[in-house]
């Protein structure tokens, strides 16, 4: 088979029946061989059977959420190739021939463009049109380098094998999302064709709700992405607190008619340590999504494993304590010399800031030394323990392979003799 329509569905009597009819039809128009596939997620409006009686395939997924649905349905497809698309009527299932053509010139995942095909009036709140899509597909653009203008869209094709390999693991209207940044760090070859939007046929609220499932894609953006969630502001904070730390280490700093001093030089100090903090979150991320298999595997991020062994960890973090504590050890004897009296604060903490820093930070690099190399040890399975009926088994299938082999010799022994007598019989009587 060649094509499956997949649509999930929850009540959506209203529309169903019109939408499997619109893909029956394509498929007649354009001689394909396919089929509906109805991924019902627990319908109580009698879709189910308004389903069967239209010509669909009814899949029941009892996992609820529109990701859970579609990969239900996706896994139950016959067809070699997948549709995926909303049973509200939104979408133009006799349109599918775009798809299709980029399908059979070797793309992996075609994406619906809602706003090259167009936007009937209604279809799409002014929110999600001008907000909320745009920002998102700006941010995996962004993040993950695709080139697809609409993250979002709700129609879209793909070989089924294809997707089947990602492992897509979300189970809500992220999965949207999900299958665009898998399928993209994958290296997928992934293409866009234009399509509409019409407003759906319903009479009851869509199930998307705006601010949780618009959190629900900004969240999985940001946790497939460890560089901009950690190690970019990560990096900006180390190097606001660095310049800001070596600036104010030798006196006030001013700027106009604003004086920065050691309470500034605190603040350095602090971002100092949180950025450090989060460029390790950063390398945490990357290593364990990398051996679990979530993100592809980054030679950049192997090579500087491969080097920052725990041992030299040990030793980048010991001479960085050391340092620190030389800052402390100077700070006290700078107190011994005033008789450990009261001291100018603008003075002492020059010295103290940054050598309790560089404490801080030395640990925090020793500690993630340590981490890291626990993340990277490999899981092995060990050959199991031998089970006696299993042997035994085997002995006796060697001993009966044995016995018939002997036994088809020596037929072939005695058929040999008597094919040798009877030739010196004829002899004989020649």
């Amino acid at each position: 088979m060649e094509l499956s329509v997949v649509m999930p569905c929850l009540n959506e009597a209203e529309t169903l029946e019109t939408c499997i009819r619109k893909a029956l039809g394509f498929f007649e128009e354009h001689g394909i061989d396919g089929e509906v596939v109805v991924a019902d997620n627990g319908s109580t409006d009698g879709s189910q059977q308004i389903a069967r009686a239209a010509g669909a395939r009814v899949v029941p997924v009892a996992d609820r959420g529109y990701g859970n649905a579609l990969m239900g349905g996706i896994r139950a497809a016959r067809g070699r190739y997948v549709v995926m698309g909303d049973a509200d009527d939104s979408y133009d299932f006799t349109a599918l021939m775009p798809f299709l053509k980029e399908l059979r010139d070797g793309a992996d995942l075609v994406m619906g463009n809602r706003f090259k095909g167009g936007i009937e009036p209604g279809a799409m709140p002014p929110l999600h049109r001008y907000l909320g899509n745009p920002v998102l597909s700006f941010i995996g653009r962004l993040f993950f380098g695709s080139k697809i203008g609409d993250f979002h869209c709700g129609l879209r094709a793909f070989r089924r094998d294809s997707i089947l390999r990602l492992g897509l693991q979300t189970g809500g209207m992220e999965f949207a999302s999900e299958m665009v940044v898998r399928a993209t760090l994958a290296g997928y070859d992934i293409r866009e064709v234009p399509t509409t939007l019409s407003k759906d046929g319903r009479s009851r609220p869509p199930h998307l709700n705006t601010w949780r499932d618009g959190w629900r894609h900004l969240r999985f953006l940001l946790l497939y992405s460890p560089r901009w969630l950690f190690l970019i502001p990560g990096l900006l904070f180390m190097l606001i607190g660095l310049a800001a730390g070596i600036a104010l280490s030798f006196g006030p700093v001013r700027v106009g008619d604003v004086a920065f001093d050691v309470d500034t030089l605190v603040g350095a100090g602090a971002a100092m340590v949180i950025g450090f903090q989060a460029v390790l979150f950063a390398l945490f991320t990357k290593v364990y999504a990398m051996e679990e298999g979530f993100l592809p595997r980054d030679r950049r991020v192997d090579r500087l494993v491969a080097w920052w062994t725990m041992e030299r960890g040990l030793v980048l973090g010991g001479l960085l304590a050391l340092a620190g504590l030389a800052g402390l050890v100077a700070s006290l004897l700078h107190w011994r010399v005033n008789n450990f009296g009261e001291l100018d604060p603008r003075q002492s903490l020059r010295m103290v800031v940054p050598s309790a820093t560089a404490l801080v930070m030395s640990f925090q690099a020793i500690f993630a030394s340590m981490f890291v190399s626990i993340l990277y040890i490999r899981r092995r399975e060990h050959p199991r323990l031998p089970d006696a009926a299993e042997e035994a088994a085997v002995v006796v299938d060697a001993a009966a392979d044995r016995v018939a082999a002997e036994e088809t010799g020596d037929g072939k022994v005695s058929a040999a003799r008597a094919a040798g007598r009877d030739e010196e019989g004829a002899q004989a009587a020649g």
